[in-house]
């Protein structure tokens, strides 16, 4: 259920609870309002760190590409506090003009992971993540479960492919050199993802 607080001082008070008793690194400011997602599940951190593994092993780290669990992506240097994104993975490389500012970029990354919470929904971060310069941003929905990925077109980040069970279509990143595929899995469905030089191959 989504709340609106228009009272100022009300305002003020639900801030200062959430800085002082439930922190969450997570939140996320969208031109000044304050939009605090679900916590993720033990099953959502866990793909978050499998698709970082994987990346820092399709990445090239002494060239100075980097691949992080959750940063700050602002368009603005002053005041970036009043407007960012964080996604859950984000892989931005040496040749990004993207601006690290020690607490945020100034410009969106490579690639960005965005894992779907119940009650949220990613796709609202996508015009945002374009006007950044994202060149790709990844979704893995898990109700139902689904991996759906954008590229960066004409200033737009457009629908280039799905993969889910039905299909199990390949969906090839623009960005990095590797495949990402959903397949049935023991106790849920496992995201392969394929290096495709080498043929390594990761699950998250």
């Amino acid at each position: 259920m989504v709340v609106v607080i228009y009272d100022p001082l009300f305002e003020k008070h639900v801030r200062d609870v959430r800085e002082n008793q439930w922190p969450n690194e997570r939140d996320e400011v969208w031109e000044g309002v304050l939009v605090i997602p679900p916590l993720p599940n033990i099953e959502h951190q866990i793909m978050a760190m499998d698709f970082a593994l994987a990346f820092a092993g399709g990445i090239s780290r002494g060239a100075g590409d980097l691949a992080l669990v959750g940063a700050n992506v602002s368009d603005r240097d002053a005041g970036w506090e009043k407007n960012y994104r964080e996604p859950d993975v984000l892989v931005v490389l040496h040749t990004n003009p993207a601006k690290h500012c020690g607490t945020h970029w100034i410009g969106g990354p490579d690639l960005a992971i965005e894992i779907v919470s119940p009650g949220e929904d990613p796709r609202l971060k996508l015009d945002f993540y374009a006007k950044v310069s994202t060149l790709e941003v990844l979704i893995v929905d898990r109700y139902p479960w689904s991996i759906e990925m954008y590229q960066l077109q004409a200033g737009k980040l457009v629908l280039v492919g799905t993969s889910n069970l039905a299909s199990s279509a390949v969906l090839a990143s623009g960005p990095l050199p590797l495949t990402f595929q959903l397949q049935p899995g023991a106790s849920r469905p496992i995201i392969v993802i394929t290096h495709v030089t080498t043929g390594q191959t990761w699950t998250a």
